[in-house]
């Protein structure tokens, strides 16, 4: 068994961490199962109220892991009463031991919250094509049961357990009014590398008490997912693990809305979409070995969709990544992933910045070009390349981060 590794903490982590309220229908529970690591939690368990609805979106990935079988499943169901997250083992890719080992968990957890099965999600995430001990969950998921707690602390430990090469803990919160009642929304995160659209977390969980119909969790998710965590990217590769859920307690009492579109969950949505989007930006500021964070803003494409793809061309680029990691305003590396995207793209109208300087326009460098304004740019954290491609009225955001020495190193060694 590995101890668990301590690397520094991401120059890009938020100074302080945001202090999570209690949910209404919500408890948790960390605890050390040994599964990987030695020395830290590694488990987190969530008890939910009796009639919990639950959404989810989840990797698009060809070879998706047995827990998230599981849960796509489960949606069907009557609904959620807890949710379990192991961290250092992916159950992904392990064939029959996989599916087995997910029923085995699904089978403890339910017996410690009293329910069937069936109402029991499941996460994992860590190393790929070895197999989960589902025992080491016996005891240990009956203990998390009989003590599980709210508030700050509680919250903070949830985040700290299921992180693996993240260098600190993702966590948002918000609060919303729906036809007059005050709910509150919770939202943890885990990933760092293999972080790539469809969706682009490796786990994020959302947590909220007010009383919404899963049809309506699901539309809304699926909303803020495509401009959110569809919207981020670190190294282009999508996890086999990646899973985003909604949890609704209905503790807060709020009346009836059947309909996504209906205006009284207008600041709801606005409060979801928004919580998603930090989230998915903590993702990309603790990408592995992360120097800068990225914003990516691609406007004048043909079309959004357009838009987005070239975006992404320009994010994935390892060459554009380095040339941020190395603070070069290398504005050629930005005009070949345009030309790479198989997009629509006219070389003669293209203009790019790197902040708030155009560096090339009409097809060549900018007339008023200024190394020193560029490079100035290149030398802060957060650094902001724009592309206009003068063809139509299409746009699209991605972040991301650089590509550094260190995400060599941490990925070399991973399973050592």
């Amino acid at each position: 068994m590995s101890s668990a590794k301590s690397p520094p903490v991401s120059p890009l982590a938020p100074q302080t961490q945001p202090q999570l309220p209690a949910i209404r229908g919500v408890g948790l529970a960390t605890a050390q199962a040994g599964i990987r690591y030695s020395g830290r939690t590694d488990v987190l368990y969530v008890a939910l109220a009796a009639g919990t609805q639950a959404a989810g979106v989840f990797t698009r990935s060809k070879c998706p892991s047995a827990p998230v079988d599981w849960c796509r499943e489960a949606l069907g169901s009557a609904g959620a009463r807890a949710l379990v997250v192991n961290s250092g083992n992916a159950n992904a890719f392990t064939g029959l031991r996989g599916r087995e080992a997910v029923a085995l968990t699904a089978r403890i957890a339910a017996e410690a919250a009293q329910c069937r099965p069936e109402e029991i999600f499941i996460a994992s995430t860590g190393v790929i094509g070895e197999p989960l001990d589902a025992t080491k969950f016996e005891g240990v998921l009956a203990d998390c049961a009989r003590r599980t707690q709210d508030g700050a602390e509680a919250w903070a430990a949830a985040a700290q357990a299921i992180m693996t090469t993240d260098t600190f803990p993702k966590l948002a919160t918000r609060q919303a009014a729906i036809d007059g009642v005050t709910v509150t929304l919770n939202g943890i995160a885990k990933g760092a590398g293999m972080i790539a659209p469809d969706m682009a977390t490796m786990l994020s969980f959302v947590f909220t008490d007010a009383a919404l119909p899963q049809g309506v969790l699901q539309a809304l998710l699926s909303a803020g997912t495509a401009t959110s965590f569809n919207c981020v990217t670190v190294d282009g590769d999508t996890s086999t693990s990646d899973t985003l859920m909604l949890f609704a307690t209905g503790a807060a009492g709020n009346a009836a809305v059947t309909d996504a579109g209906d205006p009284r969950l207008s600041a709801f949505r606005a409060a979801l979409d928004d919580l998603l989007v930090e989230l998915a930006q903590l993702v990309a500021r603790d990408g592995e070995g992360a120097r800068k964070f990225v914003t990516v803003r691609v406007t004048g494409a043909t079309s959004d969709a357009s838009a987005h793809r070239i975006a992404l061309s320009i994010a994935n680029s390892p060459l554009v990544k380095t040339a941020i990691a190395g603070e070069d305003a290398n504005w050629g590396r930005v005009v070949m992933a345009v030309g790479k995207a198989g997009e629509p793209a006219d070389r003669d109208r293209l203009a790019i910045w790197f902040g708030d300087v155009r560096v090339a326009r009409e097809g060549a460098r900018d007339p008023d070009y200024s190394e020193a304004a560029a490079s100035a740019v290149m030398r802060e954290s957060d650094v902001t390349v724009r592309v206009d491609l003068g063809l139509g009225e299409g746009s699209a955001r991605i972040w991301t981060c650089d590509l550094t020495k260190l995400y060599i190193e941490i990925n070399g060694d991973y399973r050592s």
